[in-house]
């Protein structure tokens, strides 16, 4: 099968035309006119075996590292056993596909958030936080958000404030500070978690649209199931008005009049209100630069 044909063409490569393949490979303990039947008994093993990787970890047992066409050889075999590939360079520059863009983000420690709060978004926050607390406990972490909260743009629901109360919970537990920005959009639960970032680092765009609402029902069902919903409902608009107080340094019933009905801040209304701390006006006001910008101005 493939194993076979890439194993064959492993040794092909490195014997066929090379002197080793007329004075004999040192290490394999066979004569050089052997060396085809070496290929096919190796391929006969494979074939046979429930594992392929048995019979490459076979075949570099046998090779000496001291001659030097085996050492090309049991390199080539390692790659080829572990399903790597080695890397091409032309002129020193590394020839492969550009990383992916989120990965670009993750590695100057910026976490963005840019659709509704569905457990598949929850999750990669998640994710993302835990790993960044793990690669350093020191420095911030930025985090973007452009999201409708737990409801789509149109109101309609599609999450639950669950969602957010996760990765509120996350950013307080994670040790390097969390450094909030919104742009576009930061409504519901998304405003609440724009709050929750590090005290003077929580920032807008000047053009981003901040909305205070309470959470929505989605209960269907019989009476008292719609009843059982109603009070968690009521619990996690009480929670939700809960962060947004303290992170804004509001009496509680404060919030929960103004969440009441839907409540529009633009980003100085938002400043005033204490739900965030700045609007970034210039470049120089951005809290971080990314490293691979520095690089692409050069």
């Amino acid at each position: 099968g493939t194993a076979k044909m890439n194993l064959k063409t492993a040794i092909a490569s490195l014997l066929v035309g090379t002197a080793a393949w007329s004075n004999g490979v040192e290490g394999f303990n066979v004569p050089s006119g052997a060396a085809v039947g070496s290929v096919r008994a190796v391929e006969t093993n494979s074939a046979g075996s429930n594992s392929n990787s048995n019979s490459y970890s076979n075949l570099l047992a046998q090779i000496d590292d001291a001659n030097p066409y085996a050492q090309n050889l049991k390199s080539k075999l390692s790659m080829v056993a572990g399903g790597a590939q080695a890397e091409e360079y032309y002129e020193g520059v590394r020839i492969g596909p550009p990383p992916d863009l989120p990965s670009l983000l993750l590695h100057n420690r910026i976490v963005y958030i840019g659709m509704p709060l569905v457990p598949a978004v929850t999750e990669l926050v998640i994710a993302e936080l835990l790993y960044l607390n793990y690669e350093s406990t020191s420095d911030p972490i930025t985090m973007y958000i452009n999201s409708s909260g737990t409801t789509t743009a149109t109101g309609q629901s599609v999450g639950f404030e669950t969602e957010a109360f996760a990765i509120a919970d996350v950013m307080k537990y994670v040790r390097p500070p969390v450094h909030t920005v919104a742009l576009g959009q930061a409504f519901g639960a998304a405003a609440m978690l724009l709050a929750q970032g590090k005290r003077g680092r929580r920032s807008a765009l000047p053009n981003a649209t901040i909305l205070l609402n309470q959470p929505k029902s989605m209960a269907r069902g019989q009476a008292s199931d719609i009843a059982i919903k109603a009070r968690e409902v009521q619990a996690n608009r009480r929670t939700m008005c809960e962060l947004l107080a303290s992170a804004c340094q509001k009496p509680v019933n404060v919030v929960e009049k103004d969440c009441q009905r839907v409540k529009y801040l633009q980003p100085h209304e938002a400043v005033e209100y204490g739900l965030i701390d700045r609007v970034l006006e210039n470049e120089k006001s951005l809290p971080v630069k990314p490293s691979f910008i520095s690089q692409l101005n050069q």
